[in-house]
C-alpha cells in the first residue's frame, strides 16, 4: 500500500489505528528478533460524534496532537489504514497472463465493480494463487480500491495531527502481519488459521496460510450491531444498552472471581441485573453472533472450496468484539474450526516505561484489539515477507 522508503529495522513508524470508537497509536523497536513496545497511547470516541463526520475528524485530530504532546513517542513518521468502510474489496479470477494485462483488467474491474475512475482513484492488488476453474488454472485475484478523495482527505487529517505519513495501509493487511509476525514457530506455521478481527462496524476474515494472503471478507457485522440488538430488544437508547452490556459482563466476571471486600461486594450489588433483562441480552446478543458466525463459516467453505486441498484448523479473533464471551461461545458450536483469542503483543517486551503507562493496568488481559495497530508499525520490517502486502500499481498514489 502506499509507502515511502521505509527502513527495515530500528525504530518503527508509529502504528495509529483510526478506529469507530477508539484511537490507538503504537510504537516499536526491533533488535534483531526482538521486538519492545516503547510506546503506545488509546482515546475513546466520545459516542454523541462517532456518526458526525466532521465533529469526529475534528476530535481525531485533536486527540492525536494529545496523544503526541504527552511526548511518549519518537519522530511524528506514521503508519496508518483505510477505514474498512472506506475500501473496496473483491475476489476475481483471470487467466494466467503477465502482469501488465493483469492491470489492465483490473482497471476494467475498478470501473465496472466499484465505479470509480483507474486514472484518478487508487487501486491495489495481491495475487492469492492459482484455482482449477473446470479444465483450466486461473490466478485468483485480491482487488482492493478506494477513491482519491479518501485517500487525500486521510492524509491530510494525518498532517494537520501533526504526523508525517510515510505509508498508508488497509486493515486486512495489517491484520495479516501482525499475526504472520507472530508465527515464527515451524509447528504455529504447520496449524493453518484463518484470522478475523472482529471491529465496532466491520468484522474483517483473513486467510493467510504459509506466510500469504489468499483471501479477504468484510462483513458489515461488529460490535455497534450487539449494541443496538440489545437497545431494540429492550426499547432503550445505545447508550444505555452498551452501559447493560457492560453490566453483564462484570456480573459475569465476579461470579468467576472469589472478594470478600465489602467494596466489591456493595459494587456487585449496585450493578446486578435481574434474570430478565439478563436473558434478553443474551438472545439479543446471541442473534448476532449467529449472523456474524454464518458468515464466517461461508468464509471457510468458500477457501475450502476454491483452494482444494487446504483446510483451514483454527480461526484466530482480535479486536474488541474479542472480549464478548457470548459471541466467542456461538463461534465456538457453529465454526468446524479450534476458536481462539489472539496475543498481538506475546512475547514483545513491555517494560518500556512509556509502555508501561498504558498496559500496566491491562497485563493480565490479552490486548486483542491491538493486533491492527501493531501490524500498521510493522509494516516494512522484513520487505521479503511484506512484498504480500506491497503496492503493485500506483495511480494517484498506492493504498
Amino acid at each position: 500500500m502506499m509507502s515511502w522508503g521505509l527502513k527495515t529495522r530500528g525504530l518503527r513508524p508509529i502504528g495509529l489505528d483510526i478506529g469507530h470508537n477508539s484511537i490507538k497509536m503504537i510504537q516499536l523497536l526491533m533488535n534483531e528478533e526482538q521486538i519492545s513496545v516503547l510506546a503506545a497511547d488509546e482515546v475513546r470516541t466520545p459516542e454523541g460524534i462517532i456518526d458526525d463526520e466532521q465533529a469526529r475528524n475534528k476530535f481525531v485530530i485533536s486527540a492525536i496532537r494529545q496523544m503526541l504532546d504527552r511526548g511518549n513517542f519518537d519522530g511524528r513518521n506514521v503508519i496508518s489504514c483505510l477505514p474498512n468502510g472506506k475500501l473496496r474489496i473483491t475476489s476475481l479470477r483471470l487467466a494466467e497472463v503477465e502482469t501488465d494485462e493483469i492491470e489492465q483488467a483490473l482497471r476494467k474491474e475498478v470501473v465496472q465493480r466499484f465505479g470509480l475512475d483507474p486514472d484518478k482513484d487508487a487501486m491495489d492488488y495481491v495475487v492469492a494463487g492459482n484455482v482449477r476453474q473446470g479444465n483450466e488454472v486461473k490466478s485468483e485475484l485480491i482487488l482492493l480500491a478506494t477513491d482519491n478523495e479518501t485517500l487525500k482527505g486521510h492524509i491530510e487529517t494525518l498532517e494537520c495531527a501533526g504526523l508525517r505519513p510515510v505509508a498508508i495501509d488497509t486493515i486486512p493487511c495489517a491484520l495479516f502481519r501482525s499475526f504472520e509476525r507472530s508465527l515464527r514457530r515451524r509447528e504455529d506455521r504447520d496449524r493453518t488459521a484463518v484470522f478475523v478481527d472482529v471491529g465496532s462496524s466491520f468484522t474483517t476474515v483473513v486467510f493467510g496460510p504459509e506466510g500469504k494472503i489468499s483471501f479477504v471478507k468484510q462483513i458489515p457485522i461488529g460490535g455497534q450491531n450487539f449494541v443496538q440488538e440489545v437497545a431494540a430488544k429492550l426499547g432503550i437508547n445505545t447508550s444505555e444498552a452498551e452501559s447493560l452490556r457492560g453490566m453483564l459482563r462484570t456480573q459475569k466476571d465476579s461470579r468467576t472471581q472469589k472478594s470478600d471486600s465489602t467494596k466489591d461486594k456493595c459494587a456487585e450489588k449496585r450493578q446486578k441485573l435481574d434474570v430478565s433483562t439478563q436473558q434478553v441480552i443474551v438472545d439479543a446478543i446471541s442473534a448476532v453472533a449467529e449472523d456474524l458466525a454464518r458468515e464466517i463459516s461461508l468464509c471457510l467453505r468458500y477457501y475450502t472450496v476454491t483452494f482444494r486441498g487446504k483446510r483451514m484448523e483454527r480461526a484466530v479473533f482480535a479486536g474488541g468484539g474479542a472480549y464478548e464471551d457470548i459471541l466467542l461461545d456461538v463461534l465456538r458450536r457453529q465454526l468446524t474450526v479450534k476458536v481462539e483469542v489472539a496475543e498481538p503483543l506475546r512475547g514483545f517486551d513491555l517494560s518500556s516505561e512509556r509502555a508501561r503507562v498504558h498496559f500496566d493496568s491491562d497485563r493480565e488481559g490479552l490486548l486483542c484489539e491491538w493486533a491492527v495497530a501493531v501490524g500498521l508499525s510493522l509494516k516494512g520490517w522484513n520487505e521479503a515477507k511484506d512484498d504480500n502486502c506491497q503496492a503493485k500499481k500506483q495511480v494517484t498514489g498506492q493504498l
